[in-house]
């Protein structure tokens, strides 16, 4: 009885004594997230930035309930293990690799401690491999059903080879077109894609997805995963406000759950190890830069008096930005799933390995981001094809020697 009154006391929204991300921080605010359906469901309400969207409305109807809604769902524990270069080989001879009945649970019951067959196809469409041929983000899983399958993780979007070869994790895959794999699939299998869903994903181009529950046209940019902990909120239009990482750990906890159609739910302590291992995840260093120090200086300067006022945290990101002030293509920020009216002001960590840029991935290059020019009609240097790319003219009154110099500076970040 003491240990349940001490978790009711030390659960409420920002009571704790304990500094932020320290290890008596992470405890408890595991504790709270796995013992408490009440802190839970406070958690979901108070990260909601608007719960008249879909995404929120779903949630709201069936998460944090006790012993109804999602919570009554069992919870699934499966085998899993990454796609080695030799399995693939057997799929691309036409045989499902058999799991190891060795294979131990992807959770162990423990709590934290914190502390493809077509390999040309496979390269064309961004589907990448480690320095072994392993494919980066691909595992083989026992089904609930019981059945051996081919599934994906977060890798497949957020981790990717560098400029050396080394892979690394947090990194947006920009060559992945997923709207291709999910097109080539269906020519190859037959089975059926909505002609509506595949118009839409001929459209997505690399780099691109639509996660989103609605028919809006709306794909975004694959981010990188760095320095996600200091922003205020998660995703592009800013649906959940990061009120710490009980937000993220809902948020991964809830997308497993739709991903296998509502029938199971993870064990909660996967989703609190993932948010955890995301908040934590650190920028590659910085490439090495040909720009003299002073030059860096100069932009260093120009970022303070006409960047910093967005972009003001510790990851050179910032809050939520009305999509009429950003000027930027609004489908994303009043979709009907999960918009805001609002985009979030990016991480600027490694921006300049960043491109395509814009939550869409309309523009090539930070020159091109900070050039009028791509405000003209007869614009041809976009990502997605010729016409006026708007928004975001900040910056473009900087005189060349200034913005040379601002590009310097981001590029040293």
């Amino acid at each position: 009885m003491r240990a349940v009154i001490a978790l009711l006391l030390t659960c409420g929204l920002g009571a704790s004594t304990h500094a932020p991300w320290s290890s008596p921080w992470w405890a408890e605010q595991a504790a709270c997230y796995l013992d408490s359906a009440s802190y839970r469901r406070a958690s979901l309400e108070a990260s909601l930035t608007n719960p008249s969207n879909s995404y929120s409305r779903h949630r709201l109807a069936f998460y944090g309930l006790g012993d109804r809604g999602w919570d009554a769902l069992p919870v699934w524990n499966p085998r899993s293990v990454p796609l080695t270069r030799a399995m693939s080989d057997e799929l691309a001879r036409g045989t499902m690799p058999s799991m190891s009945a060795a294979t131990t649970p992807l959770w162990d019951g423990a709590r934290p401690e914190f502390a493809l067959t077509r390999p040309e196809l496979a390269r064309q469409l961004g589907l990448q491999a480690d320095g072994d041929g392993n494919p980066l983000g691909v595992v083989l899983f026992t089904d609930v059903d019981g059945t051996t399958r081919v599934g994906i993780t977060c890798a497949l979007c957020h981790t990717a080879r560098g400029a050396q070869g080394a892979v690394v994790v947090g990194r947006a895959r920009r060559e992945l077109d997923y709207g291709a794999i999910r097109l080539a699939y269906g020519a190859a299998t037959g089975e059926p894609i909505e002609p509506g869903l595949a118009k839409r994903l001929a459209t997505w181009g690399p780099g691109r997805a639509d996660v989103t529950e609605d028919n809006d046209e709306d794909p975004v940019a694959i981010p990188d995963l760095w320095g996600l902990r200091f922003q205020t909120t998660l995703t592009q239009a800013g649906t959940i406000a990061n009120i710490g990482p009980v937000a993220l750990a809902i948020r991964q906890e809830t997308q497993l759950l739709h991903a296998n159609r509502q029938r199971i739910r993870p064990p909660r302590e996967l989703a609190w190890a993932l948010a955890r291992f995301v908040y934590e995840l650190e920028p590659p260093p910085v490439a090495v830069t040909t720009t003299s120090p002073a030059m860096r200086s100069r932009g260093a300067a120009v970022f303070e008096s006409e960047c910093r006022h967005c972009h003001r945290n510790e990851a050179y990101g910032g809050s939520l930005i009305a999509a009429t002030r950003v000027g930027t293509n609004p489908a994303l920020a009043h979709g009907t799933a999960r918009g805001t009216g609002y985009y979030r002001v990016p991480a600027l960590l490694r921006v300049c390995d960043g491109a395509p840029y814009l939550h869409d991935g309309s523009v090539r290059s930070l020159a091109e981001l900070l050039s009028p020019r791509r405000l003209l009609a007869a614009y041809t240097g976009g990502a997605h094809g010729a016409g006026a790319i708007a928004g975001h003219e900040f910056g473009f009154d900087l005189r060349p020697t200034e913005r040379a110099a601002l590009i310097a500076f981001l590029c040293g970040l």
